[in-house]
């Protein structure tokens, strides 16, 4: 009788859970949807903006800009790590970190200096127990990341670039491919490196008003900013896809446990009854 006693309360436990993590289920997937809409409206943009910036500059021949050299000296190299406020997805952060942590590991090794820029909540308390030295720590950024909260990062890094202070700035976050596949990823911000364009739009001459100089003035600066932004809104869906399918993971098996002990319970109860029959026999049996 205990035991069936044991199985019913673990039953309602596991019952109790399950409705958590379904919960939990819903409003990561109602965020996954939003934050998704938000990373492939931003894409395009992103896109053409660096083939617009690499057919400048191919089109304008030697222009040079100081946000695309590499400042003398030995200034040490920003590593940013950009990881969730909140836990429950998965293997999410620990992908993130593991790749941050190989490549401060790399470039300490090849003798560069780095500084530690971390943005969320288990990222900080991760390199707290490592005890590495973090320059920066922004834990109050949130699940949806606003251009508007992310430029000023951008422009103090520009800021610090141009003034020597830095001498590159490497973004260490996840990149989303799709529901079920995403994957942490190095992106080298600073100095910026306009990807190459297609092959079709070679040999087109341009006309520039003002010069080459003021429009790469404007143009690589937005360059920067919505490249940063741009990873902030992959790191965001990519979190809210990773909780999504790891709290339906832990629904599908409290849902397996309820079946399971459910199971055990039922046959409990027949042992058991089965026992009062046998009892009741043969106590009749003796009378007789």
């Amino acid at each position: 009788m205990a035991n069936r006693r044991v199985l019913v309360k673990r039953r309602k436990a596991i019952q109790n859970i399950r409705k958590i993590t379904r919960t939990m289920q819903l409003i990561a997937t109602a965020r996954f949807q939003a934050a998704f809409g938000r990373a492939t409206a931003s894409r395009p943009y992103v896109e053409r903006l660096a083939e617009l910036v690499a057919e400048l500059s191919r089109g304008t021949g030697e222009a040079s800009h100081p946000l695309l050299a590499t400042p003398a000296g030995d200034a040490p190299v920003a590593v940013l790590v950009l990881t969730s406020n909140r836990g429950l997805c998965g293997g999410y952060n620990a992908h993130v970190l593991r790749t941050a942590t190989a490549r401060l590991d790399e470039l300490a090794a090849a003798g560069t200096p780095t500084e530690l820029h971390v943005f969320g909540k288990k990222g900080i308390g991760y390199f707290r127990f490592q005890r590495r030295p973090m320059r920066a720590q922004h834990g109050d950024l949130g699940d949806t990341p606003r251009y508007e909260e992310v430029e000023p990062f951008a422009t103090e890094l520009m800021r610090r670039f141009l003034a020597g202070e830095i001498s590159a700035v490497e973004v260490v976050h996840m990149r989303f491919h799709s529901a079920g596949l995403q994957r942490p990823e190095q992106v080298p911000l600073l100095p910026l490196r306009p990807p190459a364009t297609a092959a079709a739009g070679e040999g087109v001459e341009y006309e520039l008003r003002p010069g080459a100089r003021e429009l790469l003035d404007e143009l690589l600066p937005a360059t920067v900013r919505i490249r940063l932004f741009q990873a902030f809104q992959e790191a965001a869906i990519s979190e809210q896809s990773a909780r999504m399918v790891a709290m339906k993971a832990a629904t599908d098996a409290a849902e397996e446990m309820i079946r399971t002990i459910t199971r055990q319970y039922n046959r409990a109860r027949q042992t058991h009854i089965t026992m009062e029959l046998l009892d009741i026999i043969g106590g009749a049996n003796a009378l007789s």
